[in-house]
């Protein structure tokens, strides 16, 4: 048989197409750099600024807010510019702030800087998952859609090695290194380097079909079609069309349904997001380093620590990439929340059962490696599940129709919620680190009763067919 009367679905370029997700993905790279970055910086942020632990909070948490503003605004601007032009704007924009961060002369400016990278890597949360779900196959729509996780974890694992090696190099993140500059600095001045990588790179993607047929390059659409996605490609852009026919008559009005005011699969993408976040995954790559060292451990271990954490993340996600389209999206969740509510309560009693020394708990030698296990244990069912599960469900579940909105509300909802966790933490340390890790543990639990009776399946399902 010759190639040309092969069907269409087996002449789509299958390694392109994973290049291609793969580079969009390069967002979640910018979102894990930047949130992990600082985690190293943040004692010499309070050492050189000494703000109030709220005010740290603040600091730290100010690029959520940013990304809330960047995602809500994300999926309208994405519809009238094209994916890959946002992700370009993006990266401009994170490039910016991350020079800002670097030079900043006090918590305020500081703050301010990273509020304005939030926006970039904002945007980029919402155009990836949604471009790479519209470039994929769906019999491997859940493996690409996960790529966004894995970009977003190994971002994670680059930033806190640079910290650690910036922090090793200097003697103490505090410490002064080229051109008088302390090591934390340079830590914040390394997001320009991810950030000018993936614009350029992004420059170099094809657009989204369903942007081209929306803009009536009807032709390229096809063509784009034909080489990443495959199948009956006539009939794929025609239904493309017709959804995206009542799309343009759509706003964001156009969520409102009977269950608070919202359509309930709009409420389940925001819950999922929620929940995402309010297990308090990130209090692990903000504030891990300042964690472990108030509970005994030295600066340097700290780091290791932190480091050798998020090593894990990378290997517990490519366990969820290789798995997540043959076990299913559901499944997956209900194994991590049910890990995560043990892990977080193992934790919670070894920071409760800890002697206080000088207003901290002081883990002992049985119940430092514990704390270390359950803190280790808790990213692996996260890494497993939560993490790269969220991610490509957003991407999928909604109906083509009201996909570009609902996606911004829910991402919007995650950045918001992330904000709450990361500038809580700070005031809940002071409270207690034992209520703090208890809190967690009950919206993990809570988590596996909302998967259970909310959350649909959608592997294997076209996106025409949500």
């Amino acid at each position: 048989m010759a190639l040309g009367d092969l069907p269409a679905e087996h002449r789509a370029d299958t390694g392109r197409t994973v290049l291609v997700a793969g580079t969009a993905a390069i967002g979640g790279f910018l979102f894990g750099f930047d949130t992990a970055v600082i985690n190293g910086a943040v004692g010499a942020v309070r050492e050189t600024f000494d703000p109030s632990s709220l005010l740290l909070g603040l600091s730290v948490a100010a690029a959520l807010l940013g990304s809330a503003t960047g995602a809500w605004f994300a999926g309208p601007l994405a519809n009238r510019l094209g994916r890959v032009r946002v992700m370009v704007i993006a990266a401009a924009v994170f490039f910016v702030s991350g020079l800002g961060s670097g030079l900043a002369f006090s918590i305020y400016d500081l703050a301010f800087w990273r509020f304005v990278g939030g926006m970039g890597v904002g945007a980029a949360s919402v155009i990836a998952p949604a471009y790479i779900a519209e470039i994929s196959p769906a019999r491997i729509r859940g493996r690409l859609g996960s790529l966004q996780q894995l970009a977003i974890v190994f971002g994670i694992f680059v930033a806190l090695l640079i910290d650690f090696a910036l922090a090793t190099y200097a003697g103490g993140a505090a410490e002064p290194m080229w051109f008088g500059l302390p090591a934390w600095r340079w830590m914040l001045l390394s997001l320009m380097v991810p950030a000018l990588a993936y614009g350029t790179l992004a420059m170099q993607l094809p657009e989204s079909p369903r942007f081209l047929v929306g803009k009536g390059r009807t032709a390229e659409a096809k063509a784009v079609t034909m080489r990443y996605i495959g199948g009956d490609v006539d009939a794929k852009v025609e239904e493309i069309r017709r959804t995206l026919a009542l799309e343009r008559r759509l706003s964001m009005a156009d969520l409102r349904g009977p269950t608070l005011g919202l359509l309930p699969i709009v409420w389940v993408g925001i819950l999922l997001s929620v929940f995402q976040q309010f297990v308090g995954i990130n209090v692990i790559f903000y504030y891990s380093t300042v964690l472990w060292q108030a509970v005994g451990f030295s600066e340097r271990d700290s780091f290791a620590i932190t480091v050798i954490t998020s090593v894990t993340n990378i290997v517990t996600t490519l366990i969820a990439i290789a798995t997540i389209d043959r076990l299913g999206r559901k499944p997956l969740l209900l194994i991590g929340s049910a890990g995560m509510t043990v892990s977080l309560g193992a934790l919670a009693y070894s920071f409760g059962t800890a002697p206080i020394v000088a207003g901290e708990p002081m883990l002992s030698e049985v119940m430092g490696p514990v704390a270390l296990v359950a803190a280790n244990l808790f990213v692996v069912f996260f890494g497993l599940s939560w993490g790269p599960v969220v991610w490509v469900l957003l991407g999928e579940m909604f109906a083509n129709r009201i996909r570009a909105q609902a996606l911004a509300v829910a991402v919007a909802a995650q950045w918001i919620a992330n904000f709450v966790v990361s500038t809580t933490f700070p005031v809940l340390q002071d409270l207690g680190l034992a209520f703090a890790y208890g809190l967690y543990t009950f919206f993990a639990a809570l988590s596996f009763l909302f998967v259970l009776r909310r959350v649909p399946e959608t592997k294997g399902k076209e996106l025409e067919a949500m």
